[in-house]
């Protein structure tokens, strides 16, 4: 668990030549380790090997042929103009590249902490997701750093108290904004068929007074989850 949890961190934090050393070792334990793949898959796309990026991407394709992640940038390796604009891959490394439809989702914290203790934050350390006042609180070692959005909080909620389980890790902190990776670990029997995090169409995107994004789950779908799994207050 160790290891991944630093093989994980080094893609968060850009150490590409030692994420490919740890998951190269990963997939010494275990070669069809999908995680371990794609993520070594990731680090050689952006050291500029495209050609074992590919081979990779297929390893993964042949455990699972299916997987979204290695489907997507399995034809974004194999473009010639990805190869040759590296401010694209590097763009693609923070919005898309480690984030999986459904279970994964980078997010920004709301109402955070003060400066000097984000300031103490660093990328890829891993963050407790805490069930108050129904909402989700993000802490670090207890230390309060701030909140999940309404919209995928109350979300996240019902899919925990039904057994869904997350891990979360600072992708970004300064002091005015913090994002965190949350990552969908396990899925409750109950939720197989319901994505963690649901994707919004760009014709349907939703914005508060401020011009900022929400990610809206319709009220009709918010009223069906509160009557088949109510949240209780902790």
């Amino acid at each position: 668990m160790l290891l991944k949890n630093q093989a994980i961190q080094t893609a968060l934090t850009g150490d590409w030549q030692a994420a490919i050393s740890l998951n190269k070792t990963l997939l010494s334990e275990n070669p069809q380790d999908i995680d371990a793949l794609n993520r070594l898959a990731l680090a050689f796309t952006i050291t500029g090997n495209l050609k074992e990026a590919k081979k990779t991407y297929q390893k993964v394709l042949a455990v699972d042929p299916l997987n979204p992640i290695a489907l997507k940038n399995i034809k974004r390796v194999k473009d010639k103009k990805f190869a040759s604009n590296s401010k694209k891959t590097t763009t693609l490394i923070n919005n898309e590249f480690i984030e999986e439809t459904g279970k994964t989702k980078v997010v920004e914290l709301v109402n955070i902490t003060q400066p000097k203790i984000i300031e103490s934050l660093r990328t890829g350390s891993m963050v407790d997701l805490s069930i108050k006042r129904l909402k989700i609180f993000v802490l670090e070692e207890k230390q309060y750093i701030g909140v999940l959005p309404d919209d995928i909080g109350k979300r996240l909620i019902k899919l925990i108290k039904g057994g869904n389980k997350y891990e979360a890790y600072v992708k970004c902190a300064s002091p005015h904004r913090v994002t965190v990776f949350i990552k969908e670990v396990k899925r409750s029997p109950r939720y197989k068929d319901q994505p963690s995090f649901v994707h919004v169409a760009e014709g349907n995107l939703n914005f508060d007074k401020n011009n900022r994004f929400r990610n809206m789950v319709s009220e009709k779908e918010n009223e069906e989850e509160e009557e088949n799994y109510p949240l209780e207050e902790e």
